[in-house]
């Protein structure tokens, strides 16, 4: 129980849409995307990743396909990894006035914030953590590549690091980019990025 599951988590590759609205389900990588998701696999070829566990969301399971075949793994899909729910602002023009104090809110602990109707950081960190924790228990010892999306990233440094100065910015959490985390009996922590 001791030997920790090490999670490596990444945002999807960079995507087009099939409409401009927020809280949109679909998503398609683009040429760079597909270049950063290839990327990925390339920089954890050394990581000795044992599973690649991903986000249902299309754009989310075309970014860990790409990776886990440079890495030569296949991909299970979890559905408690998808994106925060938007609530109100669901099929709305994204507005930076309502997301940015919230993302920033999440980075920095405060997980009670949420956008009007969706869900609050802590209610997107325990679903995640939720799946995480059952991977972990199969994984000990061993490295996960997670997909998931920019929100739940910033949900899991709010419940796990708050206020790291190693966090991404709240705008930040780049397309392709990755973060590590550990868990074992003792519980969450920022884990090792080498």
């Amino acid at each position: 129980m001791h030997c920790p599951a090490r999670f490596v988590v990444a945002r999807h590759a960079e995507a087009e849409y099939e409409r401009p609205e927020t809280g949109v389900s679909g998503g398609s990588l683009t040429l760079l995307g597909r270049s950063q998701a290839r990327d990925l696999g390339e920089r954890l070829r050394s990581a000795r990743v044992a599973a690649v566990v991903s986000s249902g969301l299309s754009r989310s399971v075309q970014t860990a396909e790409i990776a886990a075949g440079v890495l030569g793994l296949p991909v299970t899909v979890r559905d408690g990894l998808a994106e925060f729910d938007v609530g109100d602002e669901r099929g709305q023009a994204y507005d930076a006035d309502v997301f940015d104090p919230v993302m920033a809110a999440w980075r920095e602990g405060e997980l009670s914030a949420g956008v009007p109707g969706g869900e609050t950081g802590r209610q997107t960190a325990d679903r995640v953590l939720g799946v995480l924790d059952e991977v972990a228990d199969e994984f000990r010892g061993e490295t996960v590549l997670v997909v998931t999306h920019g929100g739940v990233i910033l949900a899991l440094w709010g419940a796990i690091a708050p206020g790291s100065p190693d966090a991404p910015a709240s705008d930040a959490v780049l397309s392709g980019s990755s973060y590590a985390f550990e868990c074992d009996a003792d519980g969450w922590r920022l884990g090792h990025t080498g």
